[in-house]
């Protein structure tokens, strides 16, 4: 990004100040978007939406990535942690003991219950499911599912191992749950959000758009780095849902 001198606004502050960009950097805020979803969430041209994306990735507070399921769509990320560290920047430009308040949600009185979805929940949702249950403890009840299980892949277990964290799953189907009540249903993948069904209880459905790690070749005995790559995405995403979770109460 690119740097202020000092008596310009942040960049960050500059570009946010538009209210189409903060629109669209609201919307992503509560998960990865297709350009077509913006447009008709935000009701302006796909051109217009599509220059001010433009913008934000120039920025690298937006990242695109194609879709897993339709080559031809692009889901649009909004980089928290960028996010985050720009918004720090510009609260100190103004004075140094501006810092964002990060907010506890493990401190939460009531126990939210959260379900991350993929194909065959042996990789992305398995491994989602245990880097959530150990940063929060049992103050969340987490869940995953799949919808076209199978058996739990090595290199979940290796990736997080790595980490200190302990992944012993079975391979459950999606609709096996699809009566519970969840607080937050979080599809990790493009195939599986376009068979997610409907859980009562109107939960905070969310869309993580991330490629199948399993695709990658691995050397015998070692962890591939695809696994690896995904266990640091999903930590980060992992602990900025961890900060809105104090939203959620009992349905």
């Amino acid at each position: 990004m690119e740097i202020a001198g000092p008596s310009e606004p942040p960049p960050f502050v500059r570009l946010a100040s538009d209210p189409l960009r903060w629109r669209l950097l609201r919307e992503l805020a509560h998960g990865d978007r297709r350009v077509r979803e913006l447009v008709e969430i935000v009701g302006q041209p796909q051109n217009l939406v599509s220059y001010h994306l433009r913008k934000l990735r120039a920025a690298e507070l937006v990242t695109a990535r194609r879709s897993s399921f339709d080559g031809r769509d692009t889901y649009y990320h909004l980089d928290l942690k960028q996010c985050a560290d720009s918004l720090a920047e510009a609260g100190s430009a103004l004075h140094p003991g501006l810092v964002p308040n990060r907010v506890d949600a493990t401190r939460t009185a009531s126990r939210p219950k959260v379900l991350f979805l993929c194909t065959g929940n042996s990789g992305r949702s398995p491994m989602a499911e245990a880097l959530l249950r150990h940063r929060a403890g049992g103050s969340v009840d987490v869940s995953s599912a799949g919808s076209r299980p199978k058996p739990l892949h090595p290199d979940a277990v290796r990736a997080l191992a790595e980490r200190g964290i302990s992944l012993e799953h079975e391979p459950v189907h999606v609709d096996s749950l699809r009566r519970r009540r969840f607080h937050w249903v979080i599809s990790l993948c493009d195939r599986v959000r376009e068979v997610r069904p409907e859980f009562p209880g109107h939960p905070r459905v969310v869309h993580w758009s991330l490629p199948d790690p399993a695709g990658e070749a691995s050397e015998a005995g070692e962890t591939c780095p695809a696994f690896r790559r995904l266990a640091v995405e999903l930590d980060s995403r992992i602990g900025f849902l961890t900060s809105r979770i104090d939203e959620v109460r009992k349905a």
